[in-house]
């Protein structure tokens, strides 16, 4: 059971986040089940002693599993030449300035008010032309 990566330090930050996302997952998963595994009832087959082995060991055996397949399976040549790839085009994006993101959130924002205001007097407009036809009944408190 040899380590290897493959072409190495290329593709370095995407895999290292697909990694630590993968491991973030099953950590929480591994968490999960410790808790659950608390649940276990103490008997005369299982005492405190195992029970408290079970409840650790269990959750770190299966998190120590996961990290290698995660690391098996980010050193795969089709999967590790993709992150590869996918690091390779983020570097090409251009992305937005500080003062083009806030500019256009300012934008967005003032436009969904003024939509929401607009749709707010059609609406009354509407319910009073209803009220008004007859359309639409006001039922007193």
């Amino acid at each position: 059971m040899e380590l290897k990566f493959y072409k190495k330090g290329q593709g370095y930050y995407t895999r290292m986040c697909t990694a630590l996302a993968a491991a973030f997952v099953a950590a929480v998963g591994c968490w999960t089940l410790q808790g659950q595994l608390g649940a276990i009832r103490t008997s005369d087959m299982i005492t405190a002693d195992i029970k408290s082995w079970i409840q650790a060991g269990v959750p770190l055996l299966i998190f120590s599993i996961i990290c290698w397949t995660i690391f098996k399976v980010i050193n795969m040549p089709r999967f590790a030449d993709f992150l590869i790839a996918t690091e390779g085009e983020m570097k090409k994006v251009s992305w937005s300035t500080k003062k083009e993101i806030i500019t256009s959130t300012k934008v967005v924002v003032i436009t969904v008010m003024i939509v929401a205001l607009i749709l707010t007097l059609v609406d009354l407009g509407f319910a009073n032309l209803f009220r008004y036809a007859g359309v639409l009944e006001v039922i007193p408190d």
